[in-house]
């Protein structure tokens, strides 16, 4: 069910170049020459802000188990010490450590964490190079690129939809950043960069092999997952997508390896897709999964977490499902935890969560996941009391009269439905648990958002 609603009215200024942040001045102030680059590389002043980028990103240590703090309390001696193993070639970068993080379904993502003096050495290189390659790749490209982010990749799409677009190709990459042939893509980076000797440093990175149980995996395919240079080194390789995307005329929106291609019709999409997926296995020798690539409607592709559907932004079924499932694992209906501790925890999670979905145009969809939250919380509360003659006292302490009480309290309902009753909002009503701290996103009245009233489904 959807309730129509008009667009709300936007004095959005136009957005501006985020380049000149705190931050991102000092790097303007290096000198930019492509041959000269391992001299660059191998200045202190480079290696500084390296380590100023890889501090400011935090991060666990790599397999030499050295922080970021350890590392930062004799900052001058290991940056004296990096710079002579480069400028000697007595630099040799240690294997990057395992580290698997779960993914919703129960699979899981590979992410190479290097040791803090690598990560030092592939953020200075991050430095250097970003300024050469980032202006030459598309305007359609989003993922980890300066002044651009999710938030841009799903307007983008959303204008392309409401042009007329709404059949959408969704590829999807099959462990993309674990299948990148390495050698093409130094044949890539030598396009742009002419000093050999920071291709060498690239290739002895990308080369450093896994650690992982105590034994080492060679690495002669892919890039670390969780490294500073990985973003910018998959933005290159990918880079020669959306260059034949271009070259083909088509409109896309593309963040890391996630790209929708939109088309006016079913046919021309089955049609790209075939052809798009015979150029990225063939040509750049990566793999499309053909279980999650389709071509659908965009009210039915999930781009980044949302949906275009009916030309406004909305968070997505599955996000939504995850969402519930998340509130259910953080508010279990039996458990001794302080109801402030687990507070907390709601709100440590929630306040991310609804920082980036609140792109969403639709408040309803936040609200209905506080809403359960709430409800939850009641649950646990009636559950703590356990008998039915405390509940009573208690709700009627609470203000909740006699006669609600008993027909609520002494009925043959169980703790979930009586949470929804009546008596159980009156006892524990929405501003109570506010005073309690739970943190709700839903009354911000975000300037692009509908009425809160206004309730949509997505499937």
């Amino acid at each position: 069910m959807h309730c129509v609603g008009k667009r709300p009215e936007t004095n959005e200024r136009s957005p501006k170049r985020e380049d000149a942040k705190k931050g991102k001045m000092t790097q303007l102030e290096l000198n930019y020459e492509t041959d000269n680059l391992f001299e660059q590389l191998t200045a202190t002043n480079t290696l500084r802000l390296g380590f100023k980028a890889v501090k400011a990103n935090g991060g666990s240590p790599g397999v030499d188990r050295i922080t970021i703090e350890e590392y930062g309390k004799r900052l001058d001696e290991e940056l004296d010490r990096l710079r002579v193993e480069l400028m000697s070639w007595t630099y040799k970068p240690q294997p990057v450590k395992r580290v698997e993080i779960p993914k919703p379904g129960g699979k899981i993502r590979l992410l190479g964490i290097p040791c803090i003096r690598d990560r030092v050495v592939q953020a200075s290189l991050k430095l250097l190079l970003e300024p050469i390659f980032d202006p030459h790749f598309s305007e359609s490209s989003y993922g980890f690129r300066p002044g651009r982010n999710q938030e841009k990749a799903i307007k983008a799409a959303q204008k392309i939809v409401n042009t007329g677009k709404d059949y959408v190709v969704d590829i999807d990459l099959s462990n993309f950043f674990d299948r990148i042939n390495q050698d093409r893509l130094l044949e890539r980076v030598k396009l742009k960069v002419k000093d050999k000797r920071i291709i060498r440093i690239i290739g002895m990175t990308l080369r450093s092999g896994v650690m992982t149980q105590g034994t080492l995996i060679p690495s002669d395919e892919g890039a670390p997952q969780g490294s500073p240079l990985s973003p910018l080194l998959s933005n290159i390789v990918l880079d020669e997508l959306d260059q034949e995307l271009e070259n083909r005329g088509l409109e896309f929106s593309r963040f890391a390896d996630d790209c929708n291609i939109f088309l006016n019709s079913r046919k021309a999409g089955k049609r790209v897709m075939e052809s798009v997926t015979k150029f990225i296995e063939k040509r750049m020798k990566l793999m499309v999964n053909p279980e999650k690539s389709r071509v659908a409607k965009a009210k039915h592709i999930s781009f980044l977490g949302v949906t275009i559907f009916m030309g406004e932004i909305v968070i997505s079924g599955k996000s939504m499902e995850r969402a519930m499932a998340k509130v259910k694992e953080l508010i279990p209906r039996r458990t001794h935890k302080p109801l402030k501790s687990s507070i907390k925890e709601i709100n440590d999670w929630y306040r991310g969560w609804s920082n980036y979905y609140k792109i969403t145009q639709y408040p309803s969809q936040l609200a209905f996941i506080e809403a359960h939250m709430r409800r939850r919380l009641r649950v646990r509360l009636i559950r703590n009391m356990k008998r039915r003659r405390t509940i009573a006292a208690k709700f009627i302490k609470k203000g909740v009269r006699r006669r609600v009480v008993r027909k609520t309290v002494f009925s043959n309902d169980g703790w979930w439905k009586m949470s929804r009753t009546y008596a159980a909002h009156t006892a524990f009503p929405n501003r109570w648990f506010a005073e309690q701290g739970l943190f709700t996103r839903s009354r911000d009245r975000l300037r692009h958002w509908f009425d809160v009233k206004e309730w949509i489904m997505i499937s």
